[in-house]
Parts: C-alpha cells; structure tokens; sequence
C-alpha cells in the first residue's frame, strides 16, 4: 500500500509561509507530479512528504498512519534526486546495495534485490562498472536501482532529468514510466518541464505561490483549465489569451469580429491554444493579423500573428503552410475550443 494524504499543510519559514494549506490525496500506485513556475514551492511541497523538511501545520498520513512528526527513515519513502550522487569508488552493484548493506541485510538478500533492479532497468551489463564509466542516463538509472532496492512504498522524484540533454530526457521518460507499469508504485514526481508531467502523470497537481491551482489528469488541465493562471501554464506553445466583450450571447474583440458566447457569467478575457485556430484571407473568421514570425518545427509550423490590439497570436499550422511575414490574414476560432475568463482571471463554464 503506498497511499498518501495531506491535510491543512503549511510550511513556514519564520515569518514567511512558502506552503498555504495544502490538502491532497494520493492513491496507492497514482502517478502524481508537481508542476509550477519557480519558487511555487513543488519542491518544498515533496520534502515535506520526504521528512527532509518539517511540517509547519496541517498532517501527513500514509496508508492511513499519521506520519507527520516521523524521521525519513520511518516513513517507507524513497527519493531520487537532480542529483545522481553515487560513490565513484564502488562499482554500480555496490552503489545500489550500499543502503541494504549499511543496514545489515544479508549478502543473499542484497545481492538478489541488486539483480533484479538491474534487470528491471536493464543495468546488467554495468553492474561492475564504475560510475565514471557510465552515461548520464545510465548513471540515474543508478540512482533509480538505488531506491529499487529498499522496497519503498513510494518514491520521491526531485526534478531528476534535468541534468540531462534533450535526448537522454525522452528515453528516461520512457524508462521511468515502463518502472511505473512494472512496479506499480506510488509516484511523487517533481519538474518544471510540462512535456515530462503530461507525458507521465496520472493526475498533475499545478502549485502557484503555495496554493494548488488545479489538480486533475492532464487530459483536463489542458481541456478544462480553472482559471488563467492553468491555462496559460499547460500547454506548448501557451494558450492565447486576448481582452473581449461579452453581453447578449455574443462575444466581440477589438477591432475584430467576435462570436456566439454562452457563459454563466460575464468574460473579459478569451482563450484559445494555438491548434484551434485556423488561418485564411483578410475578412475571414474572428479578426485579422499580420504575420510577423513563422518558426518552422518539421511536422509542424508555429505562426506568430501580430494582432494589434489583441497582442502577439501563435497558430500551430502545416508544415507546408504558405504564408510570409508582413502578410495579412484572417484567423477562425473553433468554436467548440474556446476558454472565457472573467475579472478575477477564473474560467467561465458555459450554460
């Protein structure tokens, strides 16, 4: 079992709070990642979990114990961190049983759980290496078989790709979600990289200056976004977001055209994500722009529109698009895909 609850958690910092009442359940083996601008305090939030950090108020449980004053050893939690952190003087073997061997299991024991984290992260061929000798992606998967080893009943991620290239990123993902398919384990995973939270996670929490914003799959977060802050925040390229009027069942934008609108209340803001709008001539669709930039990406084709009074619009185009900037064109929302904001920057649910 490796459920996890937070209630009412705070942490401060003498006068300053950093965590502002967080509460939060985690089912046992959920997938779940902490993402948000710097300083929102995602990682605070997972050492806290950790024991690294103490609990200010509020109450950690797991699987139903209350954990909250308990020392890290005695919470069943494993962490991995940024950093890889192995002894350069052991070989890969020993670094991954070193915290089995430190606590007097016996060598059996400790050389059957090392074979089998090896296998399942297919390290066999290294187990004799020196960690001098290995790859940066070969290395985490080290750091990874170290918590392996202890049988946790969750593990603890702290950002741990982001001291590797592009490359390395995209077979690490894969790797740590095959280990969440094959262990089926509780996982609290940290980054600031949205490709790996919504590639990965069950459910993705957004943290914004100590508060969560949303919590939800990613499927929902990107569909169906609680306010500006999560819409603008999920999502490559970022939602636009451009100043309108809504009154009578429709919505107008300056110095452009508009659409029908059925909000339970008044919209200032309208948002639409770049796959949503498609390019056509002057006089077509909600309003026009000039075309500035085009950034050309292989499958596709991100156009920056220089809308005027609506500011900067990006539009995820073909590939073969053929446009050039300084051209004007008209742009068309899908209508189904549109987002209303009002005021106070939360989302307005249609009727």
């Amino acid at each position: 079992m490796g459920s996890i609850k937070l209630e009412a958690v705070e942490k401060w910092f003498e006068e300053v709070q950093v965590i502002k009442g967080v509460d939060l359940e985690i089912a046992d083996g959920e997938f779940v990642i902490f993402v948000g601008p710097s300083g929102c305090g995602k990682s605070t939030l997972l050492r806290m979990i950790g024991g690294l950090e103490e609990i200010s108020r509020g109450g950690l449980f797991i699987d139903g114990r209350d954990v909250t004053s308990d020392p890290p050893a005695k919470r069943g939690l494993t962490m991995v961190f940024q950093s890889y952190a192995l002894y350069p003087h052991m070989s890969v073997g020993d670094n991954m049983g070193f915290s089995l061997k430190t606590a007097g299991a016996p060598k059996a024991e400790i050389e059957a759980k090392v074979a089998e984290a090896a296998r399942i992260l297919k390290l066999e061929p290294y187990l004799d290496r020196r960690p001098k000798a290995l790859s940066g992606g070969q290395r985490q998967r080290v750091a990874i078989g170290r918590s392996i080893v202890r049988d946790p009943t969750a593990f603890l991620f702290d950002e741990p790709l982001s001291n590797l290239d592009a490359a390395l990123r995209v077979e690490m993902r894969y790797e740590i979600a095959k280990l969440h398919q094959s262990l089926a384990r509780t996982m609290i995973y940290v980054t600031h990289d949205q490709v790996e939270a919504m590639t990965l996670a069950d459910r993705i929490v957004v943290l914004d200056f100590g508060k969560i914003a949303q919590v939800g799959s990613p499927r929902d977060l990107y569909e169906t976004p609680a306010n500006l802050f999560v819409a603008q925040f999920i999502g490559s390229p970022k939602m636009n977001v451009m100043p309108c009027a809504t009154e009578g069942g429709r919505y107008s934008l300056p110095r452009g055209r508009g659409g029908d609108f059925s909000g339970d209340h008044a919209g200032v803001k309208l948002g639409i994500r770049p796959e949503h709008i498609h390019l056509g001539g002057p006089g077509t669709g909600q309003c026009d722009g000039t075309v500035d930039v085009l950034e050309y990406l292989g499958a596709d084709t991100f156009v920056i529109i220089d809308g005027g009074p609506l500011g900067q619009i990006t539009v995820r185009a073909d590939s073969d698009i053929e446009v050039k900037p300084g051209e004007t064109v008209g742009l068309t929302f899908a209508g189904a895909h549109l987002h209303f904001f009002d005021a106070e920057d939360r989302t307005v649910r249609a009727r």
